[in-house]
């Protein structure tokens, strides 16, 4: 019985620690089940709605008088109106107010105008203006013409020079009602900023020289706060004190990896000196940058590889082109900003224009100001044909088939606005030219859209 009895505890005992073991094992499991598995959480979703915002009055700003230096032998600096610019205007639905604003640095002019359109409902207005001036004194010659446009808080100015010879002259506008506190940094010269306050409702400008003096290649940097700004940059050139060209250069696009130029024109032959030459600037890093130049039929004309240094600018030449419109596409894997300089020689009587990037668009209202010979020139840089309606504002239309790949250009009438639409993206641009008279622009969508934005309470 003894044997039984201790027989029984035995087992007894081992069944307590097998069962003991298991529940051992369950909560370890327990416990590592739990460390896996998600807690479970409380949630709040905070109440929202979608709301579609009116759309805003757009603003475009203009140049005003083009600024002339040095007539004054007592005040080198002095600038004194050289001219008022034509203006053409318009709007839709409505045609747009104008005002101007105060360009107390100025000797002579009227102001620089700038043109408010206005919303009816919720449709979204539309507006476009652009402004010209053709110079034939003793000390300036040349066409200077451009698109008016809107103030931004940040803007890249890609040109210009600070070379015997140049008087370049940077413009910048406040439309707004409070100040502005502009700063300026030049890539390719001094590293340190200039800053500059701008007063409600007023223009200033500041010859290139005394903000970028040791720039060779200099790129300027815009950036505005308290309320945005329009930069321009005035160029007018001497040679052997015979003036050689004038010319007004908006802003460059934003920083991209891709740079699309519309309507580089060559009008006079190289002869071993390239009349055009782009400028490039990688922000942030060195790349290379791959240029393609294309004439009308698609077909490339020239291509070429070029190393950027860091926060360094560089002009390269468009050489070994013959007379005629080219596109030109420029890449890298960093983002770049850049300008294209053309120009019919450097001898007396000759003129220049710089032409900046062109934005991917599918429709827009633009205008073409006075000026000799201007077309519209369509570049088609996808793989699908392109179809575009061209009606001037109030008057006929017609539609012409951008073929894939490929470039057109239209003749349009000058002192007149026109609606672009089109079945799919392109780049376009505005140029104008004859004889010691050079002009070139992108055309840019006007659109004041409305917008979508979420409201929490």
């Amino acid at each position: 019985m003894a044997t039984s009895r201790k027989a029984i505890t035995v087992v007894a005992t081992g069944a307590r620690l097998l069962v003991g073991a298991v529940v051992a094992v369950g909560c370890v499991a327990g416990v590592a089940a739990a460390i896996v598995a998600p807690w479970p959480a409380v949630e709040h979703t905070a109440a929202s709605s979608r709301v579609t915002t009116v759309p805003g009055d757009p603003l475009l700003v203009c140049t005003g008088p083009f600024r002339a230096l040095g007539r004054d032998s007592q005040s080198a600096d002095q600038m004194q109106s050289a001219g008022d610019a034509q203006i053409m205007v318009d709007g839709e639905p409505t045609a747009p107010e104008q005002s101007t604003i105060a360009t107390p640095d100025l000797v002579g002019g009227v102001g620089a105008s700038v043109f408010t359109g206005s919303v009816e409902g919720r449709e979204s207005a539309e507006i476009a203006a652009s402004e010209s001036i053709a110079l034939a004194e003793e000390d300036l010659t040349g066409l200077a013409a451009a698109s008016c446009a809107p103030a931004t808080t940040q803007s890249w100015i890609v040109g210009g020079s600070v070379e015997t010879g140049a008087n370049d002259v940077l413009v910048l506008s406040n439309p707004g009602s409070v100040p502005a506190t502009v700063t300026l940094e030049v890539y390719g010269g001094s590293p340190n900023p200039t800053t500059r306050v701008i007063p409600a409702a007023t223009q200033i400008a500041l010859p290139f020289a005394s903000i970028a003096a040791d720039a060779e290649d200099p790129v300027v940097r815009i950036t505005a706060e308290g309320a945005p700004v329009r930069a321009v940059l005035q160029s007018a050139l001497t040679r052997t004190l015979d003036p050689a060209g004038a010319d007004l250069q908006g802003t460059a696009m934003e920083a991209s990896d891709i740079l699309r130029f519309a309507g580089v024109q060559v009008v006079a032959p190289t002869e071993g000196t390239a009349t055009d030459a782009v400028r490039l600037l990688s922000i942030d890093a060195d790349t290379v940058a791959q240029v393609v130049v294309r004439d009308e039929a698609g077909d490339v004309a020239s291509e070429f590889t070029v190393p950027l240094t860091a926060a360094t600018p560089l002009d390269v030449a468009l050489a070994d082109l013959e007379l005629g419109t080219y596109s030109v596409e420029v890449t890298a894997e960093t983002p770049l900003v850049g300008a294209i300089w053309q120009s019919e020689g450097t001898g007396p009587g000759m003129d220049f224009a710089w032409m900046t990037p062109a934005p991917t668009l599918a429709e827009a209202l633009f205008a073409v100001p006075a000026g000799p010979s201007p077309k519209l020139h369509l570049v088609n840089s996808t793989d699908q044909n392109v179809t575009v309606q061209l009606s001037a504002v109030g008057g006929a239309s017609r539609d012409v088939t951008v073929r894939a790949g490929s470039s057109d250009a239209l003749v349009v009438r000058d002192d007149t606005v026109y609606r672009l639409v089109a079945d799919g993206d392109l780049t376009a641009a505005v140029t104008m030219a004859a004889a010691g008279q050079l002009a070139g622009w992108p055309v840019v969508s006007g659109v004041s859209a409305d917008r979508e934005i979420t409201v929490y309470p």
